[in-house]
């Protein structure tokens, strides 16, 4: 059954988490979703936006459901929570992988192939109430175009994935992020009571400045680290690594979930600024600080879509080799 058919569905489960001790709100909600058969569904009912439980089961569960808002305050919250059908064709995120062609492609129609890259193009087309067969054929007619010259990030080492990774996009943020900083609060302090829009993005920019500094720093110290043990061991042939080297499935997942987190931070700031449209009293460092924010959106998709597509799917898999 698809989403829409799920949505007028009047025998639908409803969960109304409300109903449920604090303590039982969380592993009552995982308890239905993990009793779901792939495609089935079921609603949430909150008082107040459920979004944490979103990113938590994106974190223990991975990217394998979909996420339907209803409906959206001011008293009600509801969600349509479905989990996916297994499907045997590339994902998204895998298809922007191995041709940048269709990444721009994504791009044109507003499909997510970074954060919200683990679903098949038909689940993403669903998502997007988009025409399947339309997206396809602009799919193809992309694949017939010249293809730019451009880095081939799925053969890269993922040791020198990693480095790339940390020079090109973790360096752009560590030189970028005192300037936005600077800018979003001038902008907001100076302009703020006849644009109470620069409020909003400020609070949501001091939110995702947070988590994208303490994501970093696990990345740098953890993660990557972690991924060049793995490279390490297989060029030197330690075979079966075991215990010398932890599991990385659950950390990737915390990454994703992080990934997800700054996305959706990602979503209002451009919601709040109207798609960076400039008023027509904004002054010349209103319109920098949308220059960089919008700079800032651009290299943090591309940094989610290398890890989320390319780096994380290929270190789970040499986890395996490696652990045979």
């Amino acid at each position: 059954m698809d989403t829409i058919e799920l949505l007028n569905d009047p025998a639908l489960f409803e969960l109304n988490v409300t109903l449920l001790e604090p303590k039982l709100k969380h592993p009552t909600i995982f308890k239905h979703f993990d009793a779901l058969q792939p495609g089935d569904a079921f609603f949430i009912l909150n008082d107040h936006d459920p979004k944490p439980i979103y990113y938590q089961m994106i974190a223990q569960r991975g990217n394998v459901f979909t996420w339907k808002y209803v409906q959206q305050g001011p008293t009600w919250w509801k969600v349509l929570v479905q989990k996916n059908v297994a499907d045997n064709g590339p994902t998204v995120g895998e298809l922007a992988a191995a041709d940048i062609r269709k990444a721009e492609v994504f791009k044109k129609f507003g499909i997510d192939f970074c954060c919200g890259g683990k679903i098949s193009l038909k689940q993403a087309c669903a998502q997007n109430n988009l025409d399947a067969s339309e997206v396809e054929q602009a799919l193809l007619e992309a694949t017939l175009t010249e293809r730019k010259a451009t880095f081939d990030f799925s053969r890269w080492g993922l040791d020198f994935l990693s480095d790339y990774i940390y020079n090109e996009h973790h360096r752009y943020w560590y030189d970028e992020e005192p300037v936005i900083t600077e800018l979003v609060n001038k902008v907001a302090d100076h302009h703020g009571t006849n644009h109470p829009e620069l409020t909003v993005i400020k609070d949501l920019y001091s939110t995702l400045r947070q988590e994208l500094n303490a994501h970093f720093i696990k990345e740098e110290r953890v993660l990557f680290p972690h991924i060049k043990d793995l490279v390490r061991a297989k060029h030197q042939d330690v075979y079966p690594i075991n215990s010398a080297l932890p599991n990385i499935d659950e950390p990737l997942q915390m990454m994703e979930a992080d990934h997800e987190a700054a996305g959706d931070l990602l979503k209002q700031i451009r919601k709040a600024a109207n798609n960076f449209t400039l008023p027509a009293d904004a002054c010349n460092s209103f319109g920098l600080m949308y220059h960089k924010l919008k700079g800032l959106e651009e290299d943090l998709h591309q940094h989610i879509h290398l890890e989320n597509n390319i780096l994380f799917p290929k270190a789970a898999l040499l986890h395996k080799q490696l652990i045979k």
